[in-house]
């Protein structure tokens, strides 16, 4: 968790906070532990020497609950962060919180694009606008749902209002296939069965939630592309529509 003694004593004779977030060698982490003291671990530091600046650190990240879920996936990717995210997260300007990516769409043809460039953010059915995370954010996708539901009448109102239930029970969203793509980069590639979102008997995971074992960086800048590819329609109510959500952590002001 700690890096050699000899780097240690490098970086602990620099003054600069962002030299101890590079040098460290899991930096979303040492970031966690200034967050969980209110931020006074970095004051704290200052008035250290060397020495006793490595013995604190060690004392501190181990006696501190490591970060769980997706806020720890997260950490891991700090590195991968825009200079200038990672810079506002060290200075406290921006904070880590659990968030989610949300779209509800017509189940219109076998091709069903979940975001779209043409999208407008839209209370209670779409929470990003052109397919793209809120300026200047960054989102760790740790999981994904899927659910589905019919609406009394496809109206506004009504679709807002729609009961989500499994997939389960649209058997072709059920055998159908899904792949998201961030930037023309794949997450998850094509061909991945939406079977994975089938998770009626398993009572220790929300309904239709599929944990992501690679999770992926999504940058602000990046289009998200998140196709469903039916392979029939058969028994599908000409109402039908999908509810998806990409789970993770963003940063936030």
């Amino acid at each position: 968790m700690i890096a050699t003694r000899m780097q240690l004593l490098k970086f602990f004779k620099m003054e600069s906070w962002e030299y101890v977030m590079n040098e460290y060698t899991n930096s979303g982490e040492l970031l966690g532990v200034d967050t969980a003291m209110n931020g006074s671990f970095l004051g704290y530091l200052q008035n250290l020497n060397p020495v006793q600046k490595a013995t604190a650190i060690a004392r501190v990240t181990k006696s501190l609950p490591p970060s769980i879920g997706s806020r720890a996936e997260f950490e891991r990717f700090f590195r991968e962060l825009p200079d200038d995210v990672r810079e506002k997260l060290v200075r406290g300007d921006l904070r880590l919180a659990d968030y989610s990516v949300r779209a509800i769409k017509h189940v219109q043809s076998k091709t069903i694009k979940c975001f779209d460039t043409s999208d407008a953010k839209v209370t209670g059915a779409m929470s990003i606008a052109q397919a793209k995370l809120p300026r200047g954010s960054v989102l760790v996708v740790s999981g994904i749902s899927i659910l589905a539901g019919v609406p009394s009448a496809l109206e506004d109102e009504k679709i807002k209002a729609i009961d989500f239930k499994s997939i389960s029970q649209y058997p072709a969203l059920a055998n159908a296939e899904f792949s998201l793509k961030a930037n023309k980069k794949q997450i998850v590639p094509e061909g991945k069965p939406t079977r994975v979102f089938v998770t009626d008997n398993n009572h220790q995971i929300n309904l239709g939630f599929w944990k992501l074992h690679n999770p992926r960086l999504i940058r602000d800048e990046e289009q998200i592309e998140f196709v469903i590819e039916l392979g029939t329609m058969e028994g599908l109510d000409a109402k039908t529509h999908v509810h998806v959500e990409l789970i993770g952590t963003i940063t936030t002001p």
